[in-house]
């Protein structure tokens, strides 16, 4: 089985190329239909091969294996966590393309492979990250990611605010690749290795850490905080959903962030948690400390904005919060909780951002304001959207719930308190949103396309274009089909008897515990907190449509919010800020040593 690896990285490039060789000769329909069986066809493989990836699956593409220990081929590894990852960047990237049939028209006429092919790319990149089994070329496919993730955000290449998005999307995220790329090359430089397994063995052998490995390991983290959007490295994703297709949108925030969180687990555990690596301490207070500072930050702008695509990519920074303080506590019970989260959240966030890409299709804004009751025919929609709310909010039986309730077991004392808190501010506020939105509640605004209450940092959501040719006068039935059917995934993920305990086997083949692995069960404290977290978020988005002044920022509140200035400069500077910080907060590492 080891040999269909390459595929999962291949069979998508594949289609993209086809695609972009015959798509202007091609009609859409096919375009898409052919686009939709490649994703369709890489997700069955990934799910046949994550059913035989115990032992882990080992390929070295090309026959380029180890000769005396050494190597400088490419290794792919097919183990429970990154054929897990791989199978849900390919069926995230199905439902992305399936929902593009309708909704997306493509700025290049005459060419119905473009986007597609993109899309292909996209996942591609995604698909060959999560199997690497050397540090390099998990660099390659981060930036193969990245490359096609920049394209397709700004897509809508007419538009100043799509091009300014993708810009800043792309300067940022480059100077996290250059870090990551110093690091290895910091990693190779000491042990002549790339593979991450021999990389941490070799370390090990060189006994306690010094300032080299130091380096390498917050050079290393530097790249992959970013692609996770973790504080103060998160600007970049904001102003890029922003601006991206909701079907990009959908792919962002469901799976590429997430594959950074990835990204500093499978590094950690693999090459810095030996003793010549990181000790655990330094690196839970790393991760603790950046953890709660994004989700703390995150749900706050979460609330304060009426932009719907800004407030769902400021949940999402919350939720990566989460994560990193789950994979944080450095235990079995931390990494599967998280595990199941992150599955969970990428059906309930796909789903979100795909409900709010029709509210802009259907109505040419995603102002909350401006969208004042105007959404009531849409009951189907309004429906997924209360769900999806309380799903970000850990409801049981969602998959999110039962992920959650894990994870703040794992974490336990006041991280119990910040899961609830964080998870309760982001689903209120979508909750707000749909009260409003679709049900009229609360007073109508006054001046429903102003800036807002005095902050020239607010950005409103009026006057973006609808990305079909104009606005629907009835919403098709695939733009539904694939939110509801997210829902469904993210739900019978916490539903269905015994899939907690297959995605905790699956995480436990790659970790240092072996085949040992935690019951990932709905205990009373954890259906407690999740019942907890959900009836606090149903009272705030209660408060907040009865009482509209408190959607205007407090004072403590603005200063956050002009550090979203939209100038790259800034974002830059925050960047070297995070740098310093990841070296501060490891530092101990050097000298205890």
């Amino acid at each position: 089985m080891h040999h269909l690896l390459p595929l999962l990285v291949a069979v998508p490039l594949l289609g993209a190329a086809l695609l972009a060789a015959t798509g202007r000769h091609l009609p859409r329909p096919v375009a898409d239909g052919a686009a939709c069986a490649v994703s369709a066809g890489t997700a069955t493989l990934a799910v046949v091969l994550l059913t035989h990836s115990s032992p882990p699956l080992t390929e070295w593409v090309g026959g380029w294996e180890p000769v005396e220990g050494h190597s400088v081929g490419i290794a792919l590894t097919g183990d429970g966590p990154g054929l897990g990852a791989a199978a849900l960047v390919s069926v995230l990237t199905l439902a992305a393309l399936a929902y593009s049939w309708r909704s997306f028209d493509e700025p290049p006429h005459g060419h119905a492979g473009a986007f597609p092919a993109l899309v292909l790319v996209f996942q591609a990149g995604m698909c060959g990250f999560a199997v690497a089994g050397d540090l390099f070329n998990a660099f390659v496919w981060f930036e193969l990611m990245s490359v096609a993730a920049y394209a397709l955000t700004g897509h809508r290449v007419e538009e100043a605010r799509a091009v300014q998005g993708a810009l800043a999307f792309a300067v940022v995220n480059s100077l996290g690749a250059y870090a990551l790329l110093m690091g290895i090359a910091l990693l190779y430089a000491r042990t002549g290795e790339l593979a991450l397994a021999r990389i941490g063995d070799a370390l090990d052998a060189d006994g306690p850490p010094d300032a080299l490995v130091l380096a390498a390991f917050v050079l290393v983290l530097i790249g992959l905080l970013v692609k996770a959007a973790a504080v103060p490295f998160q600007f970049w994703l904001p102003d890029a959903h922003a601006v991206a297709p909701t079907p990009v949108c959908m792919l962002l925030s469901g799976v590429m962030v997430e594959l950074g969180v990835f990204g500093v687990w499978r590094v950690y555990d693999t090459v810095f948690s030996g003793p010549g690596g990181v000790p655990a301490a330094d690196a839970e207070r790393v991760l603790t400390v950046l953890g709660a500072l994004t989700a703390v930050i995150g749900a706050v702008m979460c609330w304060h904005q009426r932009h719907i695509k800004r407030l769902l990519a400021y949940s999402t920074v919350a939720h990566t919060g989460l994560f990193l303080l789950g994979i944080g506590t450095l235990t079995p019970e931390g990494d599967d909780g998280i595990a199941l989260y992150v599955v969970g959240h990428a059906g309930v966030k796909a789903a979100l951002f795909a409900c709010a890409g029709i509210l802009l299709d259907r109505y040419g804004s995603v102002d909350e304001q401006v969208l004042h009751g105007r959404a009531r025919p849409l009951r189907g929609v309004a429906v997924m959207v209360f769900v999806g709310a309380l799903g970000l909010a850990g409801l049981p039986p969602f998959g999110t719930a039962l992920g959650k309730s894990v994870a703040e077991e794992a974490v336990g004392g006041p991280l119990t308190v910040l899961y609830v808190l964080a998870s309760a501010v982001t689903a209120a506020a979508v909750l707000r949103v749909a009260a409003r939105v679709f049900l009229g509640l609360g007073p109508a605004p006054k001046e429903a396309g102003a800036e807002g209450d005095g902050d020239a940092y607010e950005t409103t959501g009026s006057g973006e274009e609808p990305e079909t040719e104009g606005q629907l006068g009835r919403v098709p039935d695939i733009m539904t089909a694939v939110p509801a059917l997210l829902l469904a995934g993210a739900f019978a993920a916490g539903a269905i008897p015994g899939f907690g305990d297959a995605v905790a086997h699956a995480v436990s083949e790659a970790t240092t515990a072996g085949l040992l692995h935690t019951s990932v069960r709905w205990t009373p404290l954890g259906v407690g907190l999740g019942v907890l977290s959900s009836v606090l978020a149903v009272a705030l988005a209660a408060v907040a449509v009865a009482r509209p002044g408190l959607l205007v920022a407090p004072n403590w509140a603005l200063p956050l919010r002009r550090l979203q200035s939209g100038h790259i400069g800034d974002y830059v500077a925050w960047l070297l800020v995070g740098a310093t910080v990841l070296g501060v907060l490891a530092l101990p590492a050097v000298v205890s040593g």
